[in-house]
């Protein structure tokens, strides 16, 4: 017997459907305010079910395109004729996933008696609906976020550049600014405006906000002996934002929707290059560069 459950994230509707005999507060307790009873009517923007290993492919009958280690474990990617596999090697478990070509509906195969099942099942959820959302003009980006009067700002940058550092120092040095997501927000375009949104992922900082807030500004952050800010325009700003966001991009298909999107978000979103210094003025230059 399987239990469906409903989250509406980024405004995007998942159904997770698992063993009844599964704890779902347990296993995802980041998605707890993202919870909703149902659909709403509309269809999910993503599917995900549960099934045995015996239901899943086998990695010899793709083609390898991928293969990394980050906070997920070590992923390795592979495309089939009708969509794609991944298998997530955590601490000496393997976990699976099926995946349309549209990420549209997948199938998991967690080793729910290991200690890193909840892991697993929320990474696998959050590479399925990163691609899922890319047809809908919208984006997983890695970066920090922040809000403040009404407003969101996010932060990129490589890997211990600095990112969440530059959010503490926005909210330590300036009034009235808190933390929207610490990883891996959504950015979506509607109506030719753009906005961010909190998520279930948000990295080692427990930071789960399901609020949106219309984007303020974008810079990438780099390392540098003084704080100075570099406007960017047009293709410049495209590929500043590029970096971050997350595409399967051997996928010409997932890799078009994501330049269509970007295209519009870089014309309508302030965006910029810091070169800064881990201290108070960082952020107050950044801030006032966005809001004069």
């Amino acid at each position: 017997m399987a239990t469906t459950y409903y989250f509406r994230v980024a405004d995007f509707y998942i159904s997770v459907s698992l063993p009844s005999t599964c704890n779902i507060e347990k296993l995802l307790p980041s998605f707890r305010s993202f919870a909703v009873s149902d659909c709403n009517g509309e269809k999910p923007l993503l599917k995900l079910s549960a099934v045995s290993s015996d239901r899943m492919p086998h990695a010899d009958d793709g083609e390898l395109i991928e293969e990394s280690d980050n906070d997920m474990g070590h992923l390795v990617l592979y495309r089939l004729a009708d969509g794609y596999y991944i298998d997530i090697f955590d601490k000496g478990s393997r976990h699976g996933m099926y995946a349309t070509s549209d990420f549209s509906s997948v199938e998991v195969c967690v080793r729910w008696d290991n200690h890193n099942a909840g892991n697993a099942l929320t990474s696998l959820i959050r590479v399925a609906y990163a691609q899922a959302i890319l047809s809908h003009a919208a984006v997983s980006i890695h970066a920090s976020a922040v809000f403040r009067d009404g407003m969101a700002y996010l932060f990129m940058g490589r890997s211990g550049t600095g990112k969440s550092t530059h959010s503490s120092l926005w909210i330590k040095n300036i009034p009235g600014t808190e933390l929207l997501n610490d990883d891996n927000p959504t950015i979506r375009i509607i109506d030719g405006k753009a906005y961010a949104y909190g998520t279930p992922w948000s990295g080692k900082t427990p930071c789960y906000k399901n609020m949106s807030f219309p984007i303020g500004g974008m810079v990438r952050l780099r390392q540098a002996a003084q704080n100075i800010f570099y406007k960017q325009y047009g293709v410049d700003a495209f590929v500043t934002i590029y970096p971050g966001c997350s595409v399967i991009v051997s996928d010409y298909m997932l890799r078009n929707m994501l330049y269509d999107t970007l295209a519009v978000l870089a014309e309508i979103v302030t965006v910029g290059i810091m070169e800064c210094l881990p201290d108070r003025d960082a952020a107050l230059k950044c801030y006032e560069s966005f809001t004069n």
